[in-house]
């Protein structure tokens, strides 16, 4: 392990208290639909998707190595900009949390890299062939979560079809314990390399590390930290996506958290950083709609989705907002 001093230091606290953010901010993407489905208590949810968070932050390194090299220039990378933007994530994730939308942890720290960066060094510090691939993936996520949520709702209908509803209610408690404990680890593989990114990139700018290669110890210590944070929950949110989009039945529940699961575990492999609480979101919206459109309640999901919106630019503003501020306090 490196020697971790002055700024370094402050940028590896930053990291993991904005993988403790996410973990918190996101707990609802792995236990929202199996608690509003009373299939588990939220004590029993939170604390599995904790521990699930942790093993599936091991799976793979590919998301870490996109955002700690893919996505900016380590070689215009100063130990001011990466704490300037966890600082803007960071404070993004809060004031959504408050406000109890599900906004993207993963926007808000791809919105606030490059916010910095940009203000630090200008818009050759951003690597468009590497942001690009990244954008599109963020863009067609949710779209596969609709998708697939709604097309597993056709195809549970037509198999169950003659099944009674209190024999297909049973099963499918049984069943989403499985799909919430798959979200739960998908979460941890795709969410929790952000993290490690960050860190890795904190490091290979300082001189610390070689190369974009993820060392032990960061993914030790980001896996905690968002275990951590997911076993705190954040209740409000867990309320918005849970109850407040459509109402939810086992079912529907074990839908939703397969067809998320499936798009987020596929990304975390081939190392695109999408996000989680989009994807989720989405597929809860695609079993929703499987009974009619206006069974979605879309007052709801329509401040989610300015939410969304608006999570790139506020996040990348308070970055670049930080970064100056720093800028100040060291000149």
């Amino acid at each position: 392990m490196p020697e971790l001093t002055g700024m370094l230091l402050i940028v590896v606290v930053l990291a993991l208290l904005f993988d403790f953010s996410n973990g918190w901010h996101d707990s609802a993407n792995a236990i929202a639909t199996v608690v509003s489905t009373r299939v588990v208590s939220p004590l029993v949810a939170v604390m599995a998707a904790g521990v699930l968070n942790v093993a599936g932050a091991f799976m793979s390194t590919a998301v870490a190595k996109m955002v700690g090299s893919g996505i900016v220039n380590p070689a215009f990378v100063t130990q001011e900009m990466v704490a300037a933007a966890l600082a803007g994530a960071i404070l993004w994730n809060l004031f959504t949390l408050l406000l109890g939308l599900p906004t993207s942890s993963s926007h808000a720290l791809i919105g606030a890299l490059v916010g910095a960066s940009v203000t630090h060094g200008g818009w050759a510090t951003v690597k468009w062939s590497g942001l690009r691939p990244v954008m599109e993936a963020m863009v067609l996520a949710p779209f596969f979560g609709f998708a697939i949520g709604f097309s597993l709702m056709v195809l549970i209908s037509w198999v169950c079809f003659r099944v009674t509803r209190s024999v297909a209610t049973q099963l499918f408690k049984r069943l989403q314990l499985v799909s919430a404990c798959f979200m739960a680890f998908s979460h941890g593989a795709n969410d929790a390399q952000k993290a490690m990114g960050i860190i890795t990139l904190a490091l290979l700018s300082a001189g610390q590390i070689p190369s974009s290669e993820v060392p032990g110890w960061v993914i030790g210590a980001c896996a905690v930290a968002m275990g951590l944070g997911t076993a705190v929950g954040g209740w409000q949110i867990v309320r918005t996506l849970g109850m407040g989009i459509v109402k939810l039945e086992p079912v529907h529940g074990f839908a939703a958290e397969t067809g998320a699961a499936a798009v987020l575990f596929v990304t975390a492999y081939i190392g695109l950083p999408v996000s989680t609480t989009q994807t989720i979101t989405t597929s809860v919206m695609g079993v929703g709609a499987i009974k009619r459109f206006s069974a979605v309640r879309w007052g709801v999901t329509t401040r989610i989705l300015y939410a969304w919106i608006f999570t790139l630019p506020g996040a990348a503003l308070l970055a670049s907002l930080i970064y100056y501020l720093i800028g100040i306090r060291f000149s």
